[in-house]
Parts: structure tokens; sequence; C-alpha cells
């Protein structure tokens, strides 16, 4: 039962089946009968967990069993003591309240690779990057997060899912590799 990590690259879409003029997971993986546990919208980058084994993928991405995932956060503005507080605070976003999760102002990763194509960037308009870890994941959810607060995000590469990171498997957009899901240890 293979478990694979992906560093999805901008743009992609999470899914095997092809789609007119867009980019896939099958443009980059050649392994018959995996599937994504969790998914990344196009816009965003990063570490995503594929597997064969149905159950697996279950609990990787069933919200039951909590896996944290930290995304990098690049945002338009800096963030002040109250933005990041109500970040890490329950936070109403109209049609479901987040949990309470970790944010921090931190320095750009020296390790995270340019995007292609990059951000748009804006003289007057200073930016910041964050990292947020939550251990749910609501679609765009993250992204509604900072916008809440005023910082609308302008890269998102999610680094870490449970046990496993980008940082500690270097790999550049595109790439993969195999990994035991030992390492994944009891979920739930």
């Amino acid at each position: 039962m293979p478990l694979i990590l992906f560093n999805k690259p901008f743009q992609v879409l999470c899914q095997f089946s092809p789609q007119a003029g867009r980019a896939t997971l099958a443009d980059h993986l050649a392994i018959p009968g995996i599937y994504p546990a969790g998914r990344l919208d196009a816009d965003s980058e990063g570490l995503l967990l594929l597997t064969d084994d149905g159950r697996l993928q279950h609990d990787i991405s069933h919200p039951e069993h909590k896996q944290p995932k930290t995304y990098l956060v690049q945002v338009g503005g800096v963030p002040d003591a109250a933005s990041l507080a109500r970040l890490r605070a329950p936070l109403n976003l109209g049609d479901f309240t987040t949990l309470p999760c970790q944010a921090l102002h931190i320095a750009e990763p020296e390790w995270i690779w340019a995007r292609t194509p990059p951000i748009r960037a804006r003289a007057e308009q200073p930016t910041a990057w964050l990292a947020i870890t939550v251990r749910e994941g609501k679609n765009r959810q993250v992204r509604r997060m900072t916008a809440a607060v005023g910082l609308p995000t302008l890269r998102l590469v999610r680094s870490v899912i449970g046990p496993f990171s980008l940082a500690s498997h270097p790999l550049l957009p595109g790439e993969w590799c195999e990994v035991s899901a030992d390492e994944l240890g009891r979920i739930g």
C-alpha cells in the first residue's frame, strides 16, 4: 500500500480525471489506483498525500481524526497582535465558525521555492508570512480566515500534514516520494 507525498504545483487540479486546458494530478503521477487523501484548490500549492488504501485515505482526510495541517500563507499587509488573536480564536466565517488554531507571524521560509507565475507585487502594499495550523479543512478556509481579519491571502502553501512536512521531505513542485504509512502512527 503506497503512501505518496506529493508537492502539488500552483494551478494543478487535485483530480486525476482530465479537464480541458488544465493540469491535473495525472500530469505528475503515473501510479495506478492512488487517490488524494484530502484536497488543495488549484490556487494552493504544497503537500498532498495520496494512497491506494481507501481506509487509510478516509483516516487521513476525515475531520474526526484531526490531523494537523500547517499552511504557510503570504498575505497582503502586516499582521498585528489583534489580527493574530482573531485568527487563533474561533472565527465566524458566516456559514461556519472555525475551531481554535495556531497562527504565527513568521519570516519567509528559506526553503520555499519561487512560485510560477510569481504573485503580483505592489510596491505600496507590504506583505508578510504566517504559519497557520488547523485541524479541520473546510473549503478555502485559510483564505477566508485571513480575509476576515483584513489580510488577504496572496500565496498559500500547505507544508505539513500530521507527521509529514516539506521541510523534512524536500520536494520541489511536481515531485513526489513514497513513505511508510507506519509513519502516521495511530490516527485518531
